[in-house]
């Protein structure tokens, strides 16, 4: 069984600051994923052509369940809080959950933005700028495959620092009663090993994934609870768009340690 995350910068790629439709479906199709959780995605938003970029990934996937939350809606200039999948019909933008497996439930747990400006010193930048914070969410899905149910989420915490924590744990509260194993997975927007400290679940896939071309940090990870274990090394791959690496594992049910390297 293979699992992937992906902050897809909504199909965008650095090399020609274009979003070709075609491109980012064979990128999906490369990472060859069972179960995959995007980040940064876009539906009906103008920069990306109107598309549903949930649906081309799992056409291009072969997922038989995929769900999207919209944390945004509107356009990029005008944004404002959206809530899950409330505003059908609406450009928006957020996070996706696809699986090859059938879903039995979904739930969206809400994660919500600090309040006010906050001064972050951005790298490159010697004095801090003030930043405004925007809603999260994190899309879960209880999956039915082969091997029994798997708990799967795909989130995008947010950058700043304090908060990214308090947003984590949120995320693994709410997961307290759903079936193990669980796999919590997205750019969470924290480097190496923190996640794990700060939620006692093991990493099943480290590789340095941010930026692109020359990756110097892991800010994408994939968690997990309960019995699974990698099988061999965890993957980050450059698929030709976003400003993001893939990152890829596989897995079989059973106790084990990271498997990431």
């Amino acid at each position: 069984m293979r699992l992937a995350t992906f902050n897809i910068l909504h199909g965008r790629s650095l090399v020609d600051d274009a979003v070709d439709l075609d491109r980012y479906a064979r990128a999906v199709t490369t990472l060859d994923a069972d179960v995959l959780a995007l980040q940064e995605v876009d539906r009906d938003q103008p920069r990306s052509h109107g598309a549903d970029l949930t649906a081309i990934a799992a056409e291009a996937m072969g997922a038989v369940e995929h769900r999207f939350a919209a944390t945004l809606a509107g356009l990029p200039t005008a944004w404002s809080a959206a809530t899950g999948d409330l505003q059908p019909g609406t450009a928006s933008y957020g996070v996706a959950l696809l699986s090859r497996w059938p879903v039995s439930s979904w739930s969206v747990v809400p994660l919500e933005a600090r309040q006010g400006p906050v001064p972050i010193v951005f790298p490159g930048k010697e004095e801090p700028t003030l930043v405004h914070d925007e809603p999260r969410v994190a899309l879960v899905a209880v999956v039915e495959t082969p091997h029994g149910p798997l708990t799967a989420v795909s989130t995008h915490l947010t950058f700043i620092p304090d908060w990214t924590t308090i947003q984590l744990e949120r995320v693994v509260a709410a997961l307290a009663e759903l079936p193990r194993p669980a796999v919590l997975m997205g750019d969470l927007n924290m480097a190496g090993s923190r996640p794990s400290v700060a939620t006692g679940w093991r990493s099943l896939a480290g590789a340095l994934t941010f930026p692109v071309t020359h990756p110097d940090r892991q800010i994408d990870h994939i968690l997990a609870e309960g019995p699974l274990r990698a099988v061999g090394r965890a993957r980050a791959i450059a698929t030709g768009i976003s400003d993001h690496r893939a990152l890829l594992v596989d897995v079989e049910p059973g106790w084990g340690t990271d498997g990431g390297g």
